[in-house]
Order: structure tokens, then sequence, then C-alpha cells
């Protein structure tokens, strides 16, 4: 097996599982058949141009499968909500239900739902495909709601290409992206916050929370309406407009989409929608999701294939996003969702405890994303570290373009809340965050919103505490303060100089937002106060914020700009664990690190190439809130020692005590 799959030629440890691996490829290729019937895989996602409501010359047509339905009627406020004959669907075959209606009798802006009778019941449902649901603010009561302005949106962008296969990722809440105590929207985050992720250099933008969900606070988790995008933030074009000005600042833009599981919700969401519980989802105990309080979706059913794969399409085509950040993969592919099991051995993810059906959909939709856009960023979230997730499915593997390294997050956690800084082993840390496989690219990152929710903390707060409170100013001097200023610069600077194909920040946390985020609830009586970002922390230059934010923008335009992902992993010089200091080289760039708390050191020795080196950046910079004890823009020539290959010097270098600097090696294209 391992001439076919290169998965397995690249990890040994892999063999015995040969033939598991290629009976879940043989699965994915007969269900693709099965499916497409020799048809395209991009021709069978085409659900959203069958399904909903779709003008056809001067009628509608609207269109749901309820196979369990005995009656459907539409109603809105153009039948006062009461169920009259005209508005009567028929059954088709294969359990479709249709209706024709006047053009004339259906504008847009009206309100929508259909009332679904099945053998001893009946309910409100808002229509599966619904491409726009809006919440009235009095009664929070849902609707559909017919969207056919006059004025359609003309892209200016029709045809963007992401540039690099290296996201560097802003990911971002579109409803906390406003400094006011409210909802944010499109419009909004479009003018005020995208040209801030501009010049700060990222090169992707991941929305959160763009599936409508009727539960702000859910963090967009709970989905209910798959195809639309949520009202709450806007219109369709607003957001349109959104997408396509990124495009136009050289910004590809992915969206967090939630097919691991759906919301509760009968009215609202798909739970019960033609009165069966297993429609869409799992019968019994398996339907249910117990962390989450939610359903989970039957990957083995044709129509739940076909409807998840058309919305992968769907936001593809009408938003032209760019790809997705596919979320709980791991509670997909696991039968108990990875909650029993530690993931020590290989035996876990080929003990037949996975969910088969699922690790199909992904590979079927990994392809038909791909097929439609060559150059898509599919980026799976998940923590067991199932082999061959973010590797192509030519070579062995589910066809994810990157997953995330979740364990980062959870080592800097560990390690700023268990162990002193006099204590930080720099071997292991290398360890821990260059450590990936070497077939995937990894997007590291120290935190992200996961690390922000109310209950947890932010780096820059579990650095600081309350003393953020009443010390960020420049003229307060305080312990603790710069303590949390030099260890966040250095523990994104090391975070990104080590990653495995890509990075990723939460909106804020560049310049150290104070707080944590905490949607309205009831427990908090519905404030906004810490659902939201406060940017004009940044323009304040008599505090320390911007500091933090320059760093981040020199950070990133240094490395997104130099020969860094030329090599898939960095080359260690030097981890001495009694100094604290720590030296590797990346393309171009050689990164030192002291992260001893008290010691500096004056003309550090370090083994490397012989060459001439000019310092690019410094932690300690005063221009970041560095003290500023090591010369900026200096040049260092490497002393020549004699070696096996001839061909190495002595660098010396003054180390300050928590301190960073990147050096470049003078006309070099790597070091390896």
């Amino acid at each position: 097996m391992s001439d076919i799959y290169p998965l397995i030629e690249n990890d040994p440890w892999l063999e015995p599982y040969s033939s598991v691996i290629q009976q879940r490829i043989q699965r994915a290729t007969a269900k693709e058949k099965e499916i497409t019937g020799g048809r395209s895989l991009s021709d069978f996602a085409n659900g959203h141009h069958y399904f909903g409501v779709h003008r056809s010359g001067d009628e509608w047509v609207l269109r749901e499968w309820a196979p369990n339905a005995t009656n459907i009627f539409l109603i809105g406020d153009f039948s006062d909500w009461k169920e009259l004959p005209a508005y009567k669907f028929t059954c088709l075959d294969n359990a479709v239900w249709e209706l024709k209606i006047p053009v004339s009798a259906f504008k847009h802006g009206m309100l929508y739902s259909l009332s679904v009778y099945w053998e001893g019941g009946k309910g409100k449902r808002i229509p599966a495909w619904a491409t726009r649901v809006v919440q009235d603010p009095e009664s929070l009561i849902f609707n559909a709601q017919l969207w056919d302005p006059e004025d359609k949106y003309l892209w200016r962008i029709p045809d963007f290409q992401a540039a690099s296969e290296n996201p560097i990722v802003y990911e971002a809440h579109i409803g906390m992206a406003a400094e006011d105590e409210k909802i944010g929207t499109y419009e909004e985050f479009r003018i005020n916050v995208l040209p801030h992720i501009k010049e700060l250099g990222y090169n992707t933008l991941q929305l959160m929370a763009i599936m409508e969900h009727p539960f702000y606070g859910s963090f967009g988790y709970h989905v209910s309406n798959f195809f639309a995008a949520s009202s709450r933030f806007g219109t369709p074009e607003q957001l349109k407009a959104l997408v396509d000005e990124a495009h136009a600042a050289g910004l590809a833009v992915i969206m967090d989409i939630v097919h691991s599981h759906s919301v509760k919700n009968e009215v609202e969401g798909l739970a019960k929608y033609d009165g069966t519980v297993y429609q869409f989802f799992h019968d019994g105990s398996r339907g249910l999701h117990p962390a989450w309080d939610s359903l989970c979706f039957n990957y083995a059913r044709n129509e739940v294939i076909h409807f998840l794969l058309s919305n992968c399409k769907y936001w593809l085509e009408e938003y032209k996003f760019d790809g997705f950040r596919f979320d709980g993969v791991t509670s997909m592919i696991y039968l108990d969702h990875g909650l029993s099991r530690d993931f020590t051995s290989y035996d876990n993810y080929f003990d037949g405890q996975e969910d088969e059906d699922a690790l199909v959909y992904m590979m079927l939709a990994n392809k038909l994303i791909n097929d439609i856009n060559p150059y898509s960023i599919r980026i799976a979230e998940e923590m067991s570290g199932m082999p061959g997730l973010a590797t192509p499915l030519e070579q062995g593997g589910y066809g994810f373009t990157h997953r995330l390294a979740m364990g980062t997050p959870d080592y800097w956690i560990k390690l700023i809340k268990e162990v002193p800084d006099e204590q930080w082993n720099v071997g292991q840390l290398y360890h821990e965050l260059s450590n990936h496989r070497v077939d995937e690219k990894t997007i590291a990152y120290s935190e992200s919103h996961d690390q922000a929710l109310v209950g947890d903390k932010t780096i820059i707060f579990r650095l600081m505490d309350k003393e953020m409170y009443y010390h960020m100013h420049k003229t307060s001097n305080n312990l603790i303060v710069e303590r949390g200023m030099a260890l966040h610069k250095m523990i994104r600077l090391i975070s990104f100089a080590t990653n495995g194909g890509g990075y990723l920040n939460f909106m804020g946390n560049e310049f150290g937002h104070p707080e944590w985020i905490d949607f309205p609830r009831e427990g908090n009586q519905w404030s906004y106060k810490y659902a939201r970002r406060q940017w004009s922390l940044i323009n304040n230059r008599e505090l320390r914020y911007h500091l933090l934010n320059d760093f981040d923008r020199e950070m990133i335009k240094l490395l997104k700009n130099s020969d860094l992902f030329h090599d898939a992993f960095p080359y260690k010089w030097l981890a001495n664990e009694s100094d604290q200091v720590l030296a590797f080289s990346r393309g171009d760039l050689l990164f030192l690190f002291n992260f001893n708390p008290t010691q500096s050191f004056s003309n550090y020795g370090i083994n490397v190439p012989t060459a001439k080196y000019s310092l690019v950046l410094n932690t300690d910079s005063r221009r970041f809130g560095g003290f500023g004890n090591i010369k900026d823009e200096q040049t260092i020539f490497t002393k020549s020692i004699s070696g096996p290959s001839g061909n190495t010097g002595m660098l010396y270098f003054y180390l300050p005590s928590r301190t960073a600097a990147v050096l470049r090696r003078v006309k070099t294209k790597s070091f390896n």
C-alpha cells in the first residue's frame, strides 16, 4: 500500500492500518459514484438551485424535501399567516414538495414560513433551504424573508484567487467587532475593521458566526438556517460588499462552516422538520450531542450529503468565499465525539470507533470545494490528530489543506498557569511548537476566540490580570505589566516562527485587548459590554496597547515577506535549558530567544553558518514598549571557527532577559 499512498510512505507507523485507509478511500469513491450517477460532484451539489425559492418566468417556484409530511402550506404576511388553498404544496416524486405562485403574489421583503403536517401533528417551520431569515425585534419570532432586490450586487472582483498557500489568518466576529455596546454590522466591519486588518499585513480573513443562528451567544455554533447569512449583521449585499472589498485588498476570505451539528430548535432549525427526528439526524441517543446539547447529522443518508455539499457550494458561489474553517471535526469523525479517549496511540484512529460515514462526507466535501476553487483554503478544527486529515486525497488523506495546531494554545495556558518563569524549558517549548506531521500544513496560534471566552483568559490577561486595568499607561511602572508586554510579544513571535504552514490571530489580541468575551445573556443582564472590541485603545498614544499592535504589524509583515515558509520545519541551533536561550533558523531568518526572567547575556555565543547578519526585529525595541537595550538596525558578523563543514561561525549577540531578536542572513536563500 505504501507505493500507492504517500501518506503511509511518510509515516511507516501507519502501515498496519493501510487496509483501513484503503477501505475509507474506496468507500468515498463508491459513495461519489452512487450519488452522482456518473455526473460531476459539482453537478450533484446543486440542491440550492432546485430547492428553496426561485423565480421562473412569471412564477415563483418553491420546493422542499419532507418525506414524512402529509401536507404543507406556505404562510406569511401575504396570507395574513393563514393556510389558504392557493398556497398548498403538491407532493412530487421522492418526497419533494412543490408550490408555484404568481410573481405578483410574493414580493421582495415579504415574510414567510411553512405549515407542515404529518401523521398526528403539525408545526410551523422555516424552510430548510431559506437564504434569508430575520427576527422580529418585538416578538423575537424568526421567519424566512423573500430576498429579491431590484439592484443585484455587481462584483468588482468576480474571480479572486487566494495568493498564498500559507494563510496568515485574522479571525473575526462581525457582531462583536463594533466598539459601541451593540451588535456590529457588515458595513461597519468593512469600513472600520477591514483597513486595520490590511494595514497589519494579514492575507486571510476568517469570519465567524455567518450562518444564521437563533441565539447570539452561541458564537454562531448552534446553526439553524444553513443557507442564510445572519441578518442581525445586515443584508446579503452588505456581506458581499465586505467580501468584495477584502478581495480588492488582496485578502482571501473564509468562513466558519458548521456541519458537525445543528441547533435543537424545531421552529427555526431542522429538528423534527417533517415530524420525525431522523430526517436529517440520527435517531435515538446517537442523534444528541452529549456536550453541546445539539443534534448530530446522519452522514449515511444521501439526502443529508446532498444538503451539506450543496451548502458548501452555495457559500462559494453566492458569496464568493475562498474556503472554510470546518468546525468540530473531531466530534464528526468519532462515534463518541472524541470525548472518552486521549488519543495516545494510532489504534485510536483505526479501532472501529470512527464514524466512517462522516469521514466519507469530509473527503467528498474537500474534493467538491477543491474542484470548484483549486485555490480554496480548507482548515480542519480537529484536536485528536487523525493522521492524513490535512493530506491531499490522492495521497491517501482526507483533503483538508490545513489543520489547526490546537494543542499549542493549551500548551501556552498550561505553561503560563503552572510553571514558574525560571523553569520554562526552551527545549521542550521548541519541540511542542515545531512538532507537526511532515505531510500536513498546520495553522499555528497562541490563542484564538476559544481562549478569550468568559471562564477563560486571553494570554495578556493571564500575564497581567487586574494590573492591566491600572498600569497600561506609559508613565506607570509595573513589573507585572512589563513582564506581560515582553512575554506577549515573544509568545506570538515564536508561535508564528515555528508554524507548520500558517498562522492565526483572533481580533483584538494583537494589541492585548483587555478582558474576556461574554455575549449578552441573562447572567449579565443581556449586556454587550464584553461582546465588543475597544479599537480606540490603539489610538490612545498614552497607553501601551498601540505598542503591541505596532509589534504585531511589523512581525506579520516581516515574516510574511521573508523566506520563512521555504522550509517546512525550523532548524534548531541551540536550546540551552539552563540559560533558557533558544536559537533556530527558518528560511533566511535567525531567531534568538532569551526566556530567562532575570539573566541578560552579553556577547552570547551561538554556533551558526558563517555570514553577515542584520537585525530586522527586536522585541525589546522602544518602538514596541521595550527598554531599548538592543541597538536597532545593527549588523553582526560571525567569527569563523574550525569545524567538519568548514562553514560555521560563532555569532556573538547581546541578549537581554525576556527578549527575542530576529536576524536576517544577508544574501542567502536558506540555512538548510
